[in-house]
Order: structure tokens, then sequence, then C-alpha cells
């Protein structure tokens, strides 16, 4: 059920985001609004994931599970009868907050059911693996609606599996809570959704009018004063949304920081790469939707083996080496032109599949279990939380990015193609007002072919920049994994003063004695080895 609730979570990521083309041409929308249809999806899943992982430790993660659940079939009902654009990111936000409850949640529920760290890792990896389905899916999905109807019946599918997956859930799903005297943290929470919140949408409408706006700049501000009033409460706080001691720990550090950098450029790059085939290119969603498949299928087929991998290659070998070749993929892809083929493409896409194959089950896997048992479930949400984002912040600053080259380098190639000065004034003014997709409404006459020419080669120019930029983040992220994932000396156990209460440290040293009398030794013989990867322990 856990694998049943993150495909339902991830199942209208790249279903949207193949059919960005289709729904700018439909609702006439531009860059920055093509960019809030991804963001009002990732940002309340990026700003409330925390809160849902500790309503669930408080109140029952099978209550919050089933919540999930039903606000994703709600918010992709309302997507369905969309008629604008903004109404479309209301359907999308309920979405996000539906999935904001099932990520940390269904991890929570495979930690709950299988303690042990080592076993863990096998489900974790199903876990990843349903994430990575539900990305190679709905693409493909999304194409063969596109090719019989209207966009908006890409959101029917989530409907049935959500509440399919809710009626099987009653029976199915143990309830369980976290132990101890967790609350819930509401200053924590204001500060981080609003920090979140602002700095987004700083990005966005920076991007999309200019930095020096006193709106953008007054988000970009308070986005800053929110992050810091965030640490503040949460140093302060007696139950805290994020226990801010969870940082102390290399591993978890390291796999947090990985997931954003990451995720940031991955879910970027989706972005980027649709409006290229649709725009560029001219293919259908379908055509779109298998060669973004190629990616997912890679990634899920690597990340069935990534799991047993865990046991023999250190993580740290792992995520380096995935992120490594992530960046390698991306710089082979600033060779596509206009006209690249299914084949030439489809390696190149093949390569970065395999790179994030590397990370992804890694990654999840070392920050649930770098931590001790009780506080899993805040790991995972911790983990959830800056990987959403990264999420979020991918589709602002490379659209940003996209549009800003594109926009700097069509007079130049309009000039070059031969189009007069005024139909390049207006082709100029079009992409300023309403982004790429607005020239394709114009009415240039003989000078069309010559103006869309010359916004692809633009389109190019600009995709190049997004590529080299992901690619940056992906070999820092390599840097992050290679200098806090090294393995560490063994130490005398270390005393947690921060982390958790002595009931865990009491817990974990009971897991020590029992395994300990089952391997036919005391159990008490002397203190238990610390957690692998806590300061002073070893390599996750």
């Amino acid at each position: 059920m856990a694998c049943v609730g993150v495909f339902v979570a991830y199942l209208p990521v790249t279903s949207v985001s193949v059919s960005l083309t289709a729904v700018q041409r439909s609702l006439h929308a531009s860059t920055s609004q093509l960019s809030w249809i991804s963001d009002a999806f990732v940002l309340p899943m990026a700003a409330l994931i925390l809160t849902a992982g500790v309503f669930g430790d408080v109140h029952g993660r099978k209550k919050v599970f089933q919540a999930g659940l039903l606000f994703t079939a709600v918010g992709a009902a309302i997507a369905l009868g969309a008629q604008s654009v903004q109404v479309l990111w209301a359907g999308q936000a309920v979405a996000g907050l539906g999935a904001a409850a099932l990520l940390p949640t269904t991890l929570a529920l495979v930690g709950h059911a299988v303690p042990d760290p080592h076993r863990r890792a096998k489900f974790v990896g199903l876990w990843a693996a349903s994430l990575m389905a539900a990305l190679a899916l709905g693409a493909v999905l999304a194409g063969v609606i596109l090719e019989h109807a209207g966009w908006r019946w890409i959101y029917l599918p989530t409907i049935p599996v959500a509440l399919a997956a809710l009626a099987a859930s009653v029976p199915l799903v143990a309830d369980s809570r976290a132990p101890g005297t967790r609350r819930l943290d509401w200053p924590g929470q204001f500060t981080a959704a609003l920090a979140i919140t602002a700095l987004v949408y700083g990005v966005i409408e920076g991007g999309a009018e200019s930095f020096s706006e006193p709106v953008v700049v007054i988000a970009l501000l308070v986005a800053a004063a929110s992050a810091l009033a965030f640490v503040l409460v949460e140093r302060r706080a007696q139950s805290p949304m994020l226990d801010l001691a969870l940082f102390r720990n290399p591993a978890f550090t390291a796999t947090t920081l990985i997931a954003m950098i990451s995720f940031m450029g991955l879910i970027g790059f989706f972005f980027v790469l649709s409006l290229y085939l649709g725009m560029v290119q001219h293919l259908t969603t379908l055509q779109a939707g298998y060669r973004l498949m190629v990616i997912s299928v890679v990634c899920l087929l690597v990340g069935f083996v990534a799991a047993p991998l865990m046991r023999r290659i250190s993580s740290r070998v792992l995520i380096t080496t995935g992120l490594l070749l992530t960046a390698g993929a991306l710089l082979t892809l600033t060779a596509l032109d206009a006209h690249t083929s299914f084949g030439a493409l489809a390696w190149r896409l093949a390569l970065l599949g395999l790179g994030l194959g590397l990370v992804i089950t890694p990654m999840t896997a070392t920050a649930v279990s770098a931590v001790p048992h009780r506080l899993a479930g805040m790991a995972a949400a911790g983990n959830n939380a800056f990987r959403q984002v990264g999420g979020a912040l991918g589709p602002a600053v490379l659209g940003v990015l996209l549009t800003g080259r594109t926009t700097d380098r069509l007079p130049g190639h309009l000039a070059d193609a031969g189009v007069d000065a005024a139909t390049g004034h207006r082709v100029v003014a079009a992409v300023d007002a309403g982004g790429p997709g607005a020239v394709a409404r114009l009415d240039l006459g003989a000078d069309t072919g010559r103006a869309l020419g010359a916004l692809s080669s633009s389109f190019l120019d600009g995709l190049r920049l997004c590529l080299v930029v992901a690619a940056v983040l992906a070999l820092l992220a390599a840097a992050v994994g290679a200098v806090l994932l090294r393995p560490r000396k063994a130490s005398p156990p270390p005393t947690l003063v921060a982390v958790g209460p002595a009931d865990d440290r009491a817990e974990e040293q009971q897991r020590a004695g029992a395994r300990g009398s089952r391997r036919g030794g005391a159990g008490t013989a002397g203190p238990p080895a610390p957690p692998a990867s806590w300061p002073g322990g070893t390599a996750s």
C-alpha cells in the first residue's frame, strides 16, 4: 500500500510535464504561468510534508495516508474540469496537498512494518521503484490520452486509482504512531511554508518581470526572514517539526542536500525538455512521452539493482557515481538540435536514467537508516521536504534562464534569418509578453517559417544553458556526497543530546542486546555499537 500511495502521488508529475505544450495552446499561458502549473503542485508538497509527517506521528499515519489519497483524487477532479489556468493551479495545489500527506506517511509505514534497517533497504528500493514507475507511466499515459482527447483528461486515471487505494487501505493498512509525546509545531509550519512560497514566487515573478520589482524584492526578503525565523523557532521548540540536531549527522545532511540540489536540476530538466520536444521538434504528446519514459524506465530498472548493491558497495560510491553519470548525460544533451533523432536522444536519456537510478534508492535509504528508528519518520519527511523545495525551484529557475537566454538571442537569430526589423520587433515583443509559445499565435505572413526557425535556434541556446546549469548542480551534489558521506573511524558511542529522548537510546540498546543474544553472545557484555553514520559511528 505504501508503494501504491507514492505511485498515486507522483503520477501527475510527468503527465503534466509532457502536456505543457497542449495546455499552453489551449489556455494561452505564458512561460511563467506554465511554471506555476508545475509549482502549484510541488509547492504544497514542499511546504506541508513536514507537517503531514507530524500529523501522522501524532494522530495516526493511516488517517493521514487516507487523507492524502482523498486530496489527490479531489485535486485531479478539479483540474479535470479546469477552464482557466487559475482553476488548473487550484487543482494542482489540492493534488499537491495530497502528495504532501502521502510521501512521509508511506515511508513511515514502511519503517514501522520493517524496523530492521538492512531489510528495510529492500522495501525502500521498492518504494523508490514505484515512484519511478509513476513517472514512466504518467508520460505515456498522457500521450495516449492526448491522441484521442483533450489535455484535461490526463487527470482522469488518478481518480479511480486513488479511490481504489483508499478503499483497500481500510482493511490492509495497520495504523501506527510515533512513540513519545510529539506535538504539532504550528510556528514551525507557518514559517517554513511562508519561506518556501515566498522564495519560489520571487524567483518565478522575478524572471517574468524583473528582480528589481518591489513585489519581487519584498518576496525574497520575506523568504530570507521566514527561513531565519524557522531556524530560531525550531531551536527553541519543545517538539520541533524538524529537529535541527538531525543535521549533525553527516549522512542525513548529505542526503538532504543531494535530494534538494539534484531534484532542482531534474524537475527543471523535465520542464525544459518537454517544451523542447513540443515547441522545437513539434512532437505529439505521445511521442514526447516515449522519450521521457526512457529516463524513468532505465531509472526504475537500475533502482531494483541498487538496493542489493548497497550491501556490497557503500552509499557514498553509488550516489557519487550516479551523480557524475547524471552530470555527464546532461552535458551530452547540449548537442541537441531541432532535428535530433530518437536514437541520438535515447542513449543520452538512458544514461541520465542510469545515473538517477544509482542515486534515488541509496539516497532515500541512507536518509532513513542514518538516524535512530524513532526519528525515521521525521528524517523521511525532512528529506522529502528538501527534495520538493528543489523540485519547486527547478522549473522556476530553469524557466527563468530559458526565457532570458531565448529573448536575448532572438533578435540576432531573426536578423540572421532575414526577418525584417518590424516583424522582428513583433516577435520579440510577443516572447517578452507571453513566452516562446506566443509566437505561434502571430500572423507573420511570408516571414512565419523564418521567424519560427529563429525562435527554435534561440530556444536551443536557452536549452543548452539550462542543461549546463543542471549538470553543474549534479556535480555540486556529487561533491557534497563525496565529502559528507566519507567513512568515519569507529569510536565510543556519542552522546546525542538534542536528537531524541532517553527512551530512544534504550530502544537501540535493547535491539543491540537482542541481536547479540541471537548470535549466542550476551546482550549486556558491553555498550551497543553506534548507529551507522552517526558522528563517531561507521559509514552508512
